[in-house]
């Protein structure tokens, strides 16, 4: 089974070098998708030196966002089973086989990784709260029973995520794709993940107004029209 490992990246020359070398030495069949979301630094040039080791670079010639990155990633990508990898440091590519092991073992359609477990740690105390906000949310409105909404390692069944109606530019791909397939009524299967958060100064992008956006996503996909959330080639 081939997996196929989207990384969005905007403006990551200071991690993308380390972070393909840990997503290759991963022993798994697999193909790694590189988008460049009109990166203004060194980012593209660092990825092209792997072109040699099969890493594929698919640029933007401006900023779009996350979701517009993984969107591109997803047209591109041949794999079975698809996983979502920032382009940071937070989150360990050895995790992969315990992400993507329910679904090739045929357990679940979708997985995500759990950081909110014992070990783990946070940047920010706020960010938990968010977290833990986004996560109470999703399931009261869809009945998720998961502890981790916004965790980036989201892993999917190829089949399962193409024929989901995917429209988010920005971070929001995260609730949007929760509310998505609960409504289409897939479980979602969690594993714990190690996570290893860096520091606005490090380079963190998010901050507290995408969260906002985040609940708000929740809320209004809980009441479109079922039709409306399916692909349609």
């Amino acid at each position: 089974m081939k997996l196929s490992i989207i990384v969005p990246a905007f403006n990551e020359s200071a991690t993308i070098k380390s972070l393909l070398e840990r997503v290759l030495a991963v022993d798994l069949p697999k193909e790694v998708i590189v988008v460049d979301d009109g990166s203004t630094d060194t980012t593209a040039s660092l990825v092209e030196r792997f072109a040699d080791r099969g890493v594929k670079l698919l640029r933007h010639a401006h900023n779009r966002g996350k979701g517009a990155a993984i969107r591109t990633g997803l047209d591109a990508m041949t794999g079975d089973v698809v996983i979502i990898q920032d382009a940071d440091l937070e989150y360990d590519p050895n995790d992969y086989p315990a992400v993507i092991g329910p679904i090739v073992r045929g357990e679940a359609s979708v997985v995500y990784g759990n950081r909110w477990h014992r070990g783990t740690g946070v940047s920010y105390r706020r960010y938990l709260w968010v977290g833990r906000l986004l996560t109470l949310v999703a399931n009261l409105l869809y009945n998720a029973r998961i502890n981790d909404e916004p965790t980036c390692y989201k892993a999917f069944r190829t089949d399962v995520l193409k024929r989901i109606r995917l429209c988010a530019d920005g971070f929001d791909f995260c609730p949007e794709v929760t509310a998505k397939v609960r409504r289409l009524g897939y479980r979602i299967h969690e594993v714990p993940i190690a996570y290893r958060p860096r520091s606005f100064e490090q380079g963190k992008k998010i901050c507290w107004t995408d969260g906002l956006t985040a609940l708000w996503v929740l809320v209004k996909l809980r009441l479109l029209p079922r039709q409306q959330l399916i692909h349609k080639p």
